[in-house]
């Protein structure tokens, strides 16, 4: 039987977890991005994408707070010794011709103001997943 670089057995392992870890992040930067009085949008714009979000699940869709995607990826890097990261693969973004807009009559300053809010959002779970990631490696490690 052949062996596998330990990185790549790390990668399938922390595979594993990132549907969980994903869920746990959205929660958690959800509630640190859009509740409380330093909310990213004004309780108005976050209703709007609360029913942008139904519409599009209504649709069969994910909706807006289900379609952002993370990965596993590794680069080899001569500044560190771990190569295994996040990113995020996909980021929900309102357009124009999108079935996020719709006919709603948002305009585009809405629009943008709800797009940089979904941006930062996904980056922020991206940036979480990857504070459990690094965990779960260095207890891998130990």
């Amino acid at each position: 039987m052949a062996e596998f670089p330990d990185e790549r057995e790390l990668v399938l392992r922390a595979r594993s977890q990132l549907e969980q870890w994903t869920n746990s992040a959205r929660i958690e930067a959800f509630s640190e991005l859009f509740e409380g009085d330093t909310s990213l949008l004004d309780p108005e714009e976050l209703q709007r994408l609360d029913a942008l979000d139904s519409a599009m699940e209504r649709q069969g869709g994910d909706g807006v707070w289900g379609t952002d995607q993370y990965g596993i990826h590794t680069a080899r890097t001569t500044s560190s010794e771990n190569s295994v990261g996040i990113v995020c693969v996909y980021h929900p973004q309102i357009t124009k011709d999108s079935v996020l807009r719709g006919d709603d009559g948002i305009d585009d300053e809405t629009e943008e103001r709800l797009n940089a809010a979904l941006w930062q959002y996904s980056e922020r779970v991206a940036t979480l997943i990857g504070e459990r990631l690094d965990e779960f490696i260095r207890q891998t490690q130990r």
